[in-house]
């Protein structure tokens, strides 16, 4: 959502600057630095960077990464740096810049330890807050109004994301109505998309610390769902075709269901077992372009740990901005936001 409201505001003519204060993106292939401190940076606010062409100038400083180290230090009484007001001495208007979005907490509760949690961000920047908020059911309103109680004045409204797509009709006739009559604008509502929650073959090659066996040209692909071969083929057909876009994860002596897995939707194909695929699979792997990883794990610790890729995902790949960029244009109304923040956007 800060990617999409960055790029939407800078079509409005307004230069942007951007900060994360609380770093939480730590397991980035190409990050440096020692976690839990603030000289590492944060990947998101990297990637966001880079695909917004921000300067430096434009970007503030992540004051802490956190990680279980840092948690550590804390309660052990290392740590006793007052981080909310090093927060309102490094975090200041840049000059030149319109608007400042700041990433706050993935949760009301987060940071709280370290003096940066939602709320205290929020009175220390004395800075308006955009909730972005799951939706699941109509027992998510309540965490919205738990939220505006908190928050009080400083809540400016809520971006609805990842809605179901049969709960959009829902959210727009009976949910939106509702928070608007309570004082609470809602700025977008946004269904679930399946390609923003994927992950792209080389993370999972690097999560599962695999060795790729052919098509190391396409690990760019993304996976949007986990299956696994460990039927008898005619069943594994039918489950494949069920599929879109997936990793499949099969053993390695499985000829079959390898197969039949690369005559579905299948994006790679994930061995266990330390058998070597036949050469009659690599080459129609090879000519359907789809990689075939092996790992040297077994099945259930292979599934729990791309199951938490798909937990943690992260939105640093090209075709993932791509998206965020259409769906910021279809579905959240930035003109409004703009107005609400006494913003002179550009006609």
């Amino acid at each position: 959502m800060v990617l999409s409201l960055a790029q939407r505001f800078g079509e409005l003519g307004q230069k942007i600057a951007y900060g994360k204060p609380l770093g939480t993106c730590l397991d980035a292939p190409h990050q440096s630095g020692t976690a839990g401190c603030a000289s590492a940076m944060d990947e998101d606010v990297r990637f966001l960077a880079e695909v917004l062409e921000l300067s430096g100038a434009q970007l503030q400083p992540t004051l802490l990464m956190l990680d279980q180290s840092i948690l550590q230090q804390r309660l052990a009484g290392e740590d006793r740096q007052d981080y909310r007001q090093a927060l309102s001495q490094a975090y200041g208007q840049p000059s030149g810049s319109d608007v400042l979005l700041v990433e706050g907490p993935g949760t009301l509760s987060e940071g709280f330890l370290f003096n940066l949690s939602l709320v205290e961000m929020a009175e220390a920047l004395e800075a308006a807050v955009l909730l972005v908020a799951p939706y699941v059911d109509l027992t998510s309103i309540d965490a919205v109004l738990s939220a505006q109680k908190k928050l009080g004045d400083r809540l400016l409204g809520i971006l609805f994301n990842d809605v179901p797509q049969a709960a959009v009709e829902v959210v727009q006739t009976q949910v939106k109505p509702y928070l608007e009559s309570q004082g609470i604008p809602v700025f977008g509502i946004v269904p679930h998309m399946d390609l923003l929650r994927s992950v792209s073959v080389e993370e999972l090659v690097q999560r599962l610390q695999a060795e790729v066996l052919c098509g190391k040209e396409h690990l760019d692909l993304m996976v949007e769902n986990l299956c696994i071969g460990a039927m008898n083929v005619n069943s594994a057909l039918e489950y494949f075709r069920r599929g879109h876009n997936m990793a499949v994860v099969t053993g390695g002596d499985r000829t079959d269901l390898q197969l039949a897995a690369l005559e579905t939707s299948t994006q790679c194909l994930i061995l266990t077992g330390r058998v070597p695929p036949r050469e009659a699979i690599l080459a129609r792997a090879q000519e359907l372009e789809v990689p075939i990883i092996s790992v040297d794990l077994d099945t259930l610790t292979t599934v729990e740990l791309i199951e938490r890729a798909f937990k943690q995902v992260r939105f640093h790949e090209t075709i993932k901005a791509e998206c965020v960029f259409q769906m910021s244009a279809d579905y959240l109304d930035v003109k409004r936001l703009a107005d609400a923040l006494g913003l002179a956007v550009a006609a």
